[in-house]
């Protein structure tokens, strides 16, 4: 947008220099023909025909008739009686304009939008204003409904302009119909100034103002194509990347391709989208597959919780013994999403355990996450981690010794160089059922010797633990703890995510838009890359998603602003790894092409960001570079859809929307969440709470006029088999509105929605319901379109 400062710049210094001589009148020279249509369309209307209008002639019939009366749109003719001289979109406006030598007032509105109706009344209908308006310019009167294409346009170039957008949206154009300057709402003072400053430039300065309106056309344009692109992105790459995961799964153990086999987060997130978003049995299928082989298996920490590296063999059983950081952040989230997805505790056990021990083993004392620990101890692998039936009987009392040697299959030949690898050949409930047992009853005995096991375990020599604290790694770790606080209400959660969230930003921010990569031994250095500013900035997204403190937010829009200001390709599209200054050699700046590792790719993750902000911000910016990375990305994501997993993800994000308890309306400035609470058997109470922030309003259920949308709570789609009692909607506030004759019912501040929603049988166990709040947000400038955000609600158990 700095392109367009200086011109925005003239017209501020401009600003006031023409006298207001707002109470000069114009004469509208009109054919007679055209006046006698304009009668005739007005007499046509019939005696139940009510012009609106504050003026009327003494016989009663009103004093102006424009060109709108000849629409059909309700919006247009609520205007056919201003003083305006109101064309409708047409190309009779723009040869007139031209003829004239005239530049274009384009207003674009809706029926139902408030501020809309309050510019009408303190200016279109002001005869003064009126004449400014006819004598200087050709005035459009535009219905945003009945021409979204010409509102997508001009409200584009608007959010260029002023960085914010909204209606009524007032545009100032060249004959040919290029933008030079626009905004929304003006108070009648600011219009009328306004009005003479654009009418001066025009008769003095009309080469800048021309060559401004190319530069914003030039810029709409370009962004149309990449908003054109994005919209064009084929979702079935989706189906595509699933099928090719598909060929190489094990459908026996779980786990993509042979020994040695890795986790491959990336897929597991794409497969927990798509079984959610799609209810796609196949991607279901995958997931619970690998995620139940790999809690049972070797892999995962059955003692202290926590997931070791790899596994080096087909079934998960011999791990390499290292732990990560970034493994313990991507796969707690995997499991706590198919946790919430299928209601199955076993999913969640494995999440919070694994959170439990990064709490316990892997976090500074003041608040950031250490890297790793090793695989090694005393000189052997894996020393640490196994045990022999001798051990497990000193360990234990006798029936729980027995118990944990069978559940476990610990033998005194082993099965990892003469020791034993914990695991379990079954799944709990299977081993609960063959013996008898509750299988509530099991998981405690196992929770208390596993208690145990662990405090016999670290009287051992422990591995050695990698101290550093990595950025982008620490951003894994937050967004997992953050997310996790939200879905379980855990406040230690919240503690450990706040506290890292504000440790990074304080050691590793080295200054505003600028990151170290690593903090060590009380020291931070080393130039951040990309991925760590994309991940930290996804970990304040989920902090503020969590809190509501803007400050998270701004953090984030921070560092997205710097990855896109100092990473960005602009030339060939995507992120360099690292800062300019910080290639050392002749060999050029590394490119991240996009394709998910180990871990997902920053690319993949600065696109969550983005289209993130885009729904929490009004910034039209991040919506712009949302779509030129799809755009960019596109043809590598065709090539090889299956090694774009978390890609893909945000772009399903962008183009269909967020899989959320929680939305956002109002370009981020309203936020709704949603929560489902045990009612009776066959019932949930649900509680949908909106925030609006100060200056702010919606309208309630009942408005108090039948143009007005009111606010809706409905299910959305199907139901997944529920249906939706009556819903109790507050009583609104009443307001007296400057452009309505009566009251208006509107709601502001915090407002709650409930009703019950009810099944003909039990509640199906872990499945999620999707609901829809249909509402219009209108502040003290502008009226928002109606929009209608989904929450994704999980069933409770």
């Amino acid at each position: 947008m700095g392109r367009f400062t200086a011109s925005l710049m003239m017209l501020s210094l401009l600003f006031g220099a023409y006298p207001a001589n707002a109470q000069e009148t114009y004469q509208l020279d009109r054919p007679m023909e055209l006046q006698e249509k304009l009668h005739d369309a007005y007499l046509a209307k019939g005696l139940a025909y009510r012009p609106r209008t504050e003026h009327f002639n003494e016989d009663g019939t009103p004093q102006y008739i424009n060109r709108l009366i000849l629409e059909d749109s309700p919006y247009l003719l609520q205007h056919a009686h201003n003083p305006v001289d109101w064309h409708a979109w047409s190309e009779e406006a723009f040869e007139r304009a031209k003829r004239e030598n005239k530049p274009i007032f384009l207003s674009i509105g809706y029926s139902t939008c408030h501020w809309c109706h309050v510019m009408e009344r303190e200016s279109f209908e002001n005869p003064a204003i009126a004449a400014l308006l006819n004598e200087h310019f050709i005035a459009i009167k535009v219905d945003r409904e009945s021409h979204p294409d010409v509102d997508e346009v001009y409200m584009t170039a608007v959010m260029l302009l002023t960085g914010r957008g909204g209606w009524p949206m007032s545009s100032f154009l060249t004959p040919e119909g290029k933008p030079f300057y626009g905004g929304t709402y003006y108070p009648p003072k600011q219009f009328i100034s306004l009005i003479n400053q654009i009418s001066q430039l025009w008769q003095e300065r009309r080469d800048d103002v021309v060559a401004q309106a190319k530069r914003i056309a030039s810029a709409v344009a370009e962004n149309n194509r990449l908003s054109g692109e994005a919209k064009r992105f084929d979702l079935k790459h989706t189906d595509r990347a699933l099928s090719a995961i598909g060929q190489i799964y094990d459908e026996i153990q779980g786990g993509f391709g042979q020994a040695p086999k890795f986790p491959q987060e990336p897929w597991l997130f794409l497969l927990l989208d798509r079984a959610e978003r799609e209810d796609n049995a196949q991607a279901l299928e995958m997931l619970e597959t690998t995620l139940d082989h790999m809690a049972r298996g070797g892999i995962y920490d059955q003692v202290g919780g926590g997931f070791h590296r790899y596994s080096t063999d087909y079934e998960w059983l011999v791990p390499h013994f290292e732990k990560m950081l970034y493994n313990q952040a991507h796969l707690s989230r995997v499991y706590l999403g198919a946790w919430r997805l299928t209601g199955k505790e076993k999913y969640r056990r494995v999440a919070t355990q694994t959170l439990d021990y990064v709490m316990r083993e892997m976090t500074a004392p003041e608040g950031g996450f250490y890297s790793a620990t090793d695989a090694d101890s005393e000189g052997e692998e894996g020393l640490f981690f196994t045990w022999t039936p001798p051990e497990i009987i000193d360990a234990l009392a006798p029936e729980d010794a027995d118990l944990a040697k069978s559940l476990y299959s610990v033998t005194p030949t082993g099965n990892f160089e003469g020791r034993n690898i914990l695991h379990l050949d079954q799944s709990l409930e299977d081993y609960a059922a063959q013996n008898e047992m509750e299988t509530k009853a099991l998981r405690q005995r196992i929770d208390h010797i596993n208690s145990v096991l662990l405090n016999v375990r670290n009287q051992r020599v422990p591995p050695l633990r990698d101290d550093k604290i990595v950025t982008a790694w620490n951003g894994m770790m937050i967004t997992a703890f953050a997310e996790a606080a939200d879905l379980l209400g855990s406040e230690a959660y919240r503690k450990t995510a706040e506290q890292a969230g504000r440790f990074i930003w304080q050691h590793n921010r080295r200054k505003a838009g600028y990151l170290w990569r690593v903090h060590l031994d009380g020291r931070s250095s080393i130039l951040a890359s990309q991925e760590d500013y994309a991940y930290l900035a996804e970990a304040y997204l989920s902090l503020y998603d969590l809190t509501g403190e803007r400050s998270w937010l701004e953090h984030a829009a921070e560092l997205a602003d710097a990855f896109i200001q100092r990473f960005l390709d602009s030339d060939g599209g995507g992120f360099f790894m690292n800062e300019a200054d910080a290639n050392i050699t002749a060999m050029g700046r590394p490119k991240d092409d996009g394709s998910d590792n180990a871990i997902p790719s920053g690319s993949s993750v600065a696109l969550h960001v983005l289209q993130g902000l885009t729904r929490r911000t009004d910034n039209l910016s991040y919506r712009q570079q949302t779509d030129s990375l799809i755009s960019r990305f596109a043809a590598s994501i065709e090539e090889q859809p299956h090694n774009h997993g978390y890609m893909l993800t945000a772009i399903t994000n962008h183009l269909l929307g967020e899989l959320q308890s929680r939305a956002y309306a109002a370009q981020g400035g309203i936020r709704l969440d949603g929560q489902l609470s045990p009612h009776s058997e066959r019932s949930m109470r649900l509680t949908v709470r909106i925030e609006i922030p100060p200056g702010w309003h919606i309208n309630s259920d009942q408005p108090g006029h039948e143009d007005l949308i009111g606010t809706r709570l409905q299910l959305a789609g199907e139901g997944n088999g529920w249906k939706m009692g009556p819903v109790s909607y507050p009583e609104g506030e009443r307001q007296q509105l400057s452009f309505q004759s009566t009251p208006l019912s509107l709601y502001s501040g915090e407002t709650l929605l409930e009703t019950l929603v009810t099944s003909d049988q039990n509640a199906p166990e872990g499945s999620t319901l999707a609901v829809a709040v249909r509402l219009q947000a209108c502040n003290d400038e502008v009226c928002l379109p109606p929009e209608t955000p989904m929450l994704r609600l999980q069933l409770p158990l």
